[in-house]
């Protein structure tokens, strides 16, 4: 269905080390397991569908993108519309009794379960688990010295007015449903120092219950563990991995995993602004306390070597798409529930997107129907061709990097019957205040001296640099010429920048045509 990256965007290095991080885009709140000699991780996916990514590795450097668990947001009628930063948050992936399991917080409903006999699925429909505002951050145990289950999750002060602290409960075996009302195991208040305690995964080791949790907020965190000889308590706790004297700020809430040969490793996330949440590989040893030391003595490594597993190609989450017979690659989801019609398949290749109408045409924020992946967190290029067909005035698609601000270039339909060029941006939203007005760089280029697009078609272009700041050019005919000046990307609260695709039409009656996209590509470019 789609190409993969080009090597250029693996972390391994080719002789034996890798540099972090190992998954250079947002690929937030990570959690990973190994199955035989497979390792999977998952992570956050907010409001995009399809939600819950699935990872494959056989090395724990380079990894591909086999799928989602999740086809659709529940309730689903309040993902109708976009809700960027609600939805999927922190999931804990785990495999028991032949089945993988996903578990997750969604801030607004409570704690669902989904799994699966095979990680590619068929994956059950989501479970509420246990009902409620501001549950988050949820993972199981199973406990095979016991039979017992457990659950363990963090609060939402934005929710519920609770934060800073974990609760346990006894989980029925089959995760059907919780067996009390819950206890605050772990009270971050308590411990000098230390806030917004959360992201808890839950383990056994050593004949102690262990919670690895990170603290401290999302950008200048640290990662804590805790252990107890009994579920509920009383825990002591350790901070095991903090920035140190590096330049990774905040290294902390991800999942531990250890390999066949006895090698323990950890992976987390570092926060970068409008890249996202990036994955990072740290080692792991026990030291002679029983207590677990990560990195290089509790701060991030940058190139390190590799885990002792047989040698894997590189590789890296496919980026590229030629869309054969209009169909997507699993890179790509939608910003809200998708419905259908909004994507064609056809015998070609090609992304055919219907001009969906509607009166919020002027803020690709509020669009359920803008097809996205996440921004790359190197200097790349990004290109598409586009052909618009719409014949409605005012049917317009493009290239968009989106976020709180967001800046497209694309292909509108004048009154005048002819196609035209335009680059238009607009500024970000604060909190709780009404969207700024749509600003334009040049509604068809030069007001003055009209831009048409010959036969429709353009290719488009957005080159990414440090900083993620963003150069948009187009050739439609004549070679590529510059448009704008540069668009610094943002990101939502926590959710990386992204780069989107989409067609749209005003208001009104009747079919309103259609884009279609071909030859999506993204390649690495060379740093400063």
């Amino acid at each position: 269905m789609s190409s993969q990256s080009a090597p250029a965007f693996t972390a391994d290095l080719g002789d034996g080390t890798y540099r972090n991080p190992v998954l250079n885009a947002d690929w937030s709140d990570p959690d990973l397991i190994r199955v035989g000699d497979d390792y999977y991780m998952t992570a956050s996916s907010f409001g995009r569908v399809p939600g819950l990514p699935l990872l494959h590795s056989r090395d724990l450097v380079n990894w591909t993108l086999v799928g989602h668990a999740l086809q659709l947001l529940e309730p689903a009628k309040e993902f109708r519309t976009p809700r960027h930063d609600c939805g999927v948050w922190a999931p804990a992936l785990r495999h028991h009794d032949d089945r993988f399991w996903i578990f997750w917080g969604d801030p607004d409903h409570g704690i669902y379960q989904v799994n699966a006999p095979e990680i590619r699925g068929p994956w059950t429909r989501p479970h509420l688990l246990k009902e409620g505002r501001g549950l988050i951050d949820a993972c199981p145990l199973w406990d095979d010295e016991t039979g017992e289950a457990y659950l363990v999750h963090a609060w939402a002060k934005s929710r519920s007015g609770i934060k800073n602290r974990l609760t346990g409960h006894r989980m029925r075996p089959d995760a059907t449903g919780l067996l009390d009302e819950g206890k605050v195991i772990v009270d971050g208040d308590r411990i000098p120092g230390w806030f917004t305690l959360e992201g808890p995964k839950l383990y056994r080791h050593d004949g102690w219950f262990w919670i690895f949790a990170p603290a401290g907020g999302v950008a200048t965190g640290w990662q804590g563990a805790f252990r107890s000889r009994g579920f509920f308590g009383p825990y002591e706790e350790r901070i095991v991995l903090e920035q140190g004297g590096t330049d990774v700020n905040g290294p902390h809430q991800g999942g531990w995993v250890r390999t066949p040969s006895g090698e323990d490793w950890f992976a987390h996330f570092q926060e970068k602004g409008a890249y996202g949440r990036v994955v990072h590989l740290q080692p792991m040893r026990w030291d002679t306390d029983g207590w677990p030391v990560l990195g290089d003595e509790g701060t991030p490594v940058d190139v390190y070597k590799k885990p002792d597993l047989p040698p894997q190609p590189p590789s890296a989450p496919a980026t590229d798409d030629d869309f054969p017979g209009g169909r997507f690659g699993r890179q790509w989801q939608w910003t809200a529930n998708p419905q259908h019609g909004w994507a064609t398949r056809h015998a070609g290749d090609g992304l055919r997107l219907t001009c969906v109408r509607t009166a919020d045409l002027d803020d690709l924020r509020k669009l359920p129907n803008v097809l996205t992946q996440r921004l790359p967190g190197t200097p790349a290029t990004v290109e598409v061709e586009l052909a618009l067909s719409g014949e409605a005035p005012g049917a317009r698609a493009g290239l968009a990097v989106l976020g709180d601000a967001f800046s497209w270039i694309g292909l509108q339909r004048g009154t005048d019957g002819q196609v035209h060029l335009v680059h238009r941006f607009a500024e970000t939203v604060a909190m709780g205040a009404p969207p700024t007005p749509l600003g334009q760089w040049g509604r068809e280029r030069d007001a003055a001296h009209p831009r048409v697009a010959p036969e429709g078609r353009a290719r488009l272009r957005v080159e990414v640099g440090e900083g993620a700041r963003c150069r948009f050019s187009y050739d439609v005919g004549e070679g590529w010429q510059p448009s704008g000046p540069v668009f610094a990307a943002t990101p939502w609260r926590w959710v990386g920048a992204l780069l989107g695709l989409f067609a749209l039409a005003p208001p009104g009656g009747g079919h309103a045509g259609a884009a279609t996209f071909t030859q999506f590509r993204i390649t690495a470019r060379p740093t400063s």
